[in-house]
């Protein structure tokens, strides 16, 4: 980890938890509000931190790191498409461009997607639009991708054209509701003299 950032890490049940940086799921995290600003801004200076391990060559990692060794063979049974850095292991998904790029546009700051936006249209074009890259630094197009791909396509145009109309992206974002949130910090805020119920007696609030 580096010394600024962070991120939400996967839970797949209870006590066992999957500690690799998941695109998808922070990314979300931040777009729909789940993540607080804090939270948010957090996720986004990890990625500006591991650059290098997240963009890249091309935007953007699916995951990170990659299951290799034992672990790869135990949790995936060898399978040869989910070779480490590679398809779902830590492969490189130019369509992640755009919610990347909402991500950026939600917390102000844009540069960030732009700067990866700029990375992937250096060589996107020229190698025809493949599904997904290969490798640690996505050098090579994904051994069983397929070109001409219609979302890496429209991974990289809604990127585009998001930059140059950041407004729009208001239609992919859910705003925390400030009503509720005002209502919750007056619950844990308020005078305990005030409170209904027994003395002593505290409320618990499941948030």
């Amino acid at each position: 980890m580096p010394n600024r950032g962070g991120y939400l890490i996967g839970n797949l049940q209870p006590a066992h938890m999957d500690f690799r940086f998941f695109s998808l799921g922070n990314l979300w995290s931040i777009i729909s509000s789940l993540a607080t600003v804090d939270q948010s801004h957090a996720i986004l200076d990890l990625i500006e931190a591991k650059w290098a391990d997240l963009v890249t060559e091309m935007p953007f990692k699916i995951c990170y790191p990659s299951l290799e060794g034992q672990e790869w063979r135990i949790i995936t049974g060898s399978d040869p498409k989910n070779t480490p850095w590679s398809y779902h292991n830590g492969g490189s998904w130019p369509t992640l461009l755009w919610q990347l790029t909402v991500a950026c546009i939600k917390m102000n700051r844009p540069k960030i997607a732009e700067r990866a936006v700029k990375l992937a249209e250096r060589r996107i074009s020229r190698d025809k639009w493949p599904e997904y890259y290969d490798t640690k630094k996505a050098r090579f197009i994904g051994k069983q991708a397929r070109l001409f791909q219609t979302w890496s396509i429209a991974g990289y145009l809604v990127a585009k054209l998001l930059l140059d109309n950041p407004s729009a992206a208001r239609i992919l974002v859910n705003e925390e509701d400030s009503e509720l949130l005002n209502t919750l910090s007056d619950m844990i805020n308020a005078n305990p003299r005030r409170k209904r119920g027994r003395v002593g007696f505290k409320q618990p609030f499941i948030v």
